[in-house]
């Protein structure tokens, strides 16, 4: 009997402990696991999402889970464009947005949230969620969509945005607000969805408060035509341009910005384009001053051979910006030189010369050197007068015209190009902008990633296809 009782004492013992560590274990939170991937999701809407007959001018949406809205000026976009922002707020679950202009009859309104809205743990997006409702007794259907492109580079810019103006008159875009906005993406497409059927002009501009075109250093795009929205309104292509270049603020060369021991150092200084003592055998040699010179005297620099002999055939000129000697010589490689640069050569604008004369020793490069380049041509029109633009650090290194399929050039520098071709509309050899006052749209430049790298010593050999 005592036996009985014990192993009952003991199965009870025994079971408490059991269930004393598994309540213990249940709350203890599991490590690991799958990290929360999922957006959040709109459980409520009021007024409904795609309402009819709305006349509330207060909307609350209802999500999942905790929300936060990030960027709203940048990211939530209102149709028709308000004249008053409306004020959007977010707490806990809910974003409640509340219009101040008056609703007009008959209207569909959208709110375009963008990448704006995130679940608060994980940062999770809910992207390009768009909210409808209608004042009248059905949601417009009317879509447009297309691309932009920098018509100078090819390149796409994502900050810009698309508008459409209901005035028609063509002053409107300099003094009016749009009637619709939409945003463009990282690939250069824009799309607008559920606006009213009728006839808009169509611009690109930068998505700046006023939206408008009072400054010609803006980006700026327009259609040739008028755009007629219909349930499946043609795709368009903008071509964007900068009429106007933000003329950038230089630092005046004409006195010295540069100190020793605490005093201004009043030399004039000068420095070279050699690499170390080796001159390029496809460009000029360049002697860059320190500051902006008033007067260049050509008799008192002399190119020479290593005894000292002077050559014919130098040229010797002022840059336009009075700051850089250019020496244009038909240089051959593995050839020796000396520039001799007298005192007197140049004074900058407070009069003040150099402090001695100076010779400069230097070598010009070998062939070898270099790689020679071959680029082959497919689908290109030639009645466009097309341009071949190499690229290198972003800026145009040589602009060279095309007159049949394949280019060849012996001597190339080493190094990574990027490939562009110039429509060149007007035959001058450079890109031109727009004007709008004068519809005339920019030249258009193609880029579709072309790239070349050249190899010293090397054939280099690429194929571009349009």
């Amino acid at each position: 009997m005592n036996k009985k009782i014990l192993s009952a004492l003991l199965l009870l013992i025994i079971g408490a402990k059991m269930a004393f560590l598994t309540s213990c274990a249940g709350i203890i939170p599991p490590n690991g696991g799958p990290r929360d991937t999922i957006p959040p999701k709109l459980v409520l809407s009021v007024p409904r999402d795609s309402a009819i007959n709305v006349k509330s001018q207060k909307i609350v949406l209802t999500f999942n889970e905790f929300v936060e809205l990030k960027d709203i000026s940048q990211n939530v976009i209102f149709s028709p464009n308000p004249k008053k922002s409306p004020l959007v707020e977010y707490k806990l679950k809910n974003i409640t947005v509340k219009l101040r202009d008056s609703l007009e009859p008959n209207t569909t309104y959208s709110i375009n949230f963008g990448n704006g809205i995130k679940d608060i743990n994980e940062g999770n997006v809910f992207k390009e969620f768009t909210y409808l409702f209608s004042t009248g007794n059905k949601i417009a259907n009317g879509t447009f969509s297309g691309k932009a492109i920098i018509a100078e580079t090819g390149k796409i810019d994502s900050t810009l945005i698309v508008i459409l103006h209901k005035n028609l008159n063509d002053t409107a875009i300099y003094t009016t607000s749009p009637r619709y906005v939409t945003k463009i993406d990282g690939k250069g497409n824009f799309i607008f969805r559920n606006i009213e059927a009728g006839s808009y002009n169509a611009f690109v501009l930068p998505n700046d408060y006023s939206k408008k075109y009072d400054d010609s250093t803006k980006l700026f795009g327009f259609m040739d035509s008028l755009l007629v929205i219909t349930d499946a309104t043609p795709e368009n292509m903008f071509y964007v341009y900068q009429e106007e270049k933000v003329k950038e603020k230089t630092k005046s060369n004409g006195s010295s910005n540069t100190y020793k021991n605490g005093k201004e150092d009043k030399r004039l200084k000068y420095s070279s384009s050699l690499e170390g003592v080796s001159q390029d055998l496809l460009s000029d040699l360049q002697i860059n001053f320190s500051r902006k010179l008033k007067s260049f005297d050509s008799t008192k620099i002399t190119l020479c051979d290593t005894f000292y002999h002077p050559l014919s055939g130098a040229k010797f000129s002022l840059d336009t910006g009075k700051t850089s000697i250019q020496i244009r010589y038909p240089w051959k490689e593995a050839e020796q030189f000396r520039l001799i640069l007298e005192k007197e050569v140049v004074q900058d604008t407070n009069g003040t010369a150099l402090t001695r004369g100076d010779t400069l020793k230097f070598i010009t490069k070998n062939e070898s050197d270099y790689g020679s380049l071959r680029l082959k041509f497919m689908g290109l029109d030639f009645s466009k007068h097309p341009v071949l633009q190499i690229i290198s650090n972003d800026k145009i290194s040589e602009s060279i015209p095309l007159k049949g399929d394949v280019y060849k050039r012996k001597l190339f520098r080493p190094g990574d190009y990027n490939v562009r071709i110039l429509l060149d509309r007007n035959q001058n050899g450079i890109w031109d902008a727009g004007n709008y006052k004068k519809k005339l749209q920019p030249e258009v430049v193609l880029d579709k990633g072309w790239k070349v790298n050249i190899k010293g010593n090397w054939d280099n050999e690429t194929d571009i296809k349009l």
